[in-house]
């Protein structure tokens, strides 16, 4: 379940740092059930910092993470800095991505993502919505490791059906 494990947050910081923002105030809220570690709660990565130290706090935070929400904007595909770095160690340490659609699209958004993740299959795609993505935390993980080494579920890209949603409320 999410809550035991770190989650480690990827985001446009100049674009989506609201969207951030506002996952941390549901998992604050008492009468709001959503909750996730933050791996971004183990340390602080300035933008003053070099990039060679800002990249080196966040390996620390991914080292701790044992899965990654990507939430990806409007800006997201053209990001070439940290966030495709982020994407390819996530991939290389083996973590399972969520990707977060903040457009709220369902499936993956090949206009959107950034094209380091556009081959990786073992991702699944989700709405910006808080039942959605609480619903990715608790049971993607999981399913990761029987999905990728299962003969079945080879090369797909993952998403939720509309009975999954309608369970939801959404």
């Amino acid at each position: 379940m999410s809550y035991k494990n770190k989650t480690y947050v990827a985001f446009d910081g100049d674009n989506d740092m609201k969207y951030y923002r506002l996952m941390t105030a549901w998992k604050e809220h008492d009468h709001i059930e959503f909750d996730f570690l933050n791996a971004h709660d183990i340390n602080s990565a300035r933008d003053t910092s070099t990039e060679e130290s800002i990249k080196a706090q966040l390996r620390i935070r991914m080292a701790n993470s044992k899965q990654m929400l990507l939430l990806v904007g409007e800006n997201t595909k053209y990001l070439r800095k940290f966030l495709p770095w982020e994407i390819e160690l996530a991939r290389k340490k083996d973590i399972p991505i969520i990707i977060v659609n903040l457009n709220n699209k369902k499936g993956y958004d090949d206009t959107l993502c950034p094209s380091v993740i556009k081959d990786w299959k073992y991702t699944i795609s989700v709405p910006f919505k808080l039942k959605a993505i609480q619903y990715a935390l608790d049971h993607f993980p999981d399913n990761y490791d029987k999905w990728k080494n299962h003969p079945d579920y080879q090369d797909h890209r993952y998403i939720y059906t509309d009975a999954t949603y309608n369970q939801l409320g959404i």
